[in-house]
């Protein structure tokens, strides 16, 4: 599966507000509750900070890989964020994080879950992906400068 596969224009956020990395992901959390029913905020908030208390899916240079095993879903989905401020999110190379995908999968996912971040983590580590996300000026042009 590829990652261009479980994200759509939809489940794209720009300019999400959050002060802390506990408020974006619930706002996270709430955004795509909207955009698939089959979700709660509340259910896709624990289970994400549940994974985040595991350690930080930060991963450097901005960028955020929020991921977990999500009750009633059947499907692979992903997110993608461009916060309005960076924040904190304990990355290991002390950067702020203004850069997010968040990646939900079935509680029974096994290796393909596993792929999908590798190919996340590897789209964010492209220098001049990032530098795209980061001037887009709009929903739309953030979403195009991911999927290519």
């Amino acid at each position: 599966m590829d990652v261009n596969e479980i994200i759509s224009l939809d489940r794209t956020f720009y300019d999400v507000e959050g002060t802390s990395k506990k408020r974006v992901l619930e706002n996270a959390a709430g955004l795509i509750a909207q955009q698939a029913p089959e979700f709660t905020a509340n259910e896709l908030f624990d289970s994400l900070i549940s994974r985040e208390k595991l350690g930080s899916t930060a991963i450097g240079k901005g960028v955020a890989i929020p991921h977990c095993r999500a009750k009633h879903c059947t499907n692979t989905v992903g997110a993608l964020l461009k916060l309005q401020e960076p924040v904190d999110f304990d990355a290991m190379d002390h950067e702020p994080v203004d850069l997010m995908f968040v990646l939900l999968v079935p509680e029974e996912a096994t290796e393909e879950h596993l792929q999908l971040l590798s190919q996340v983590a590897q789209r964010f580590s492209d220098e001049n992906i990032r530098d795209a996300l980061r001037r887009a000026t709009d929903k739309e042009h953030f979403f195009q400068n991911f999927v290519g």
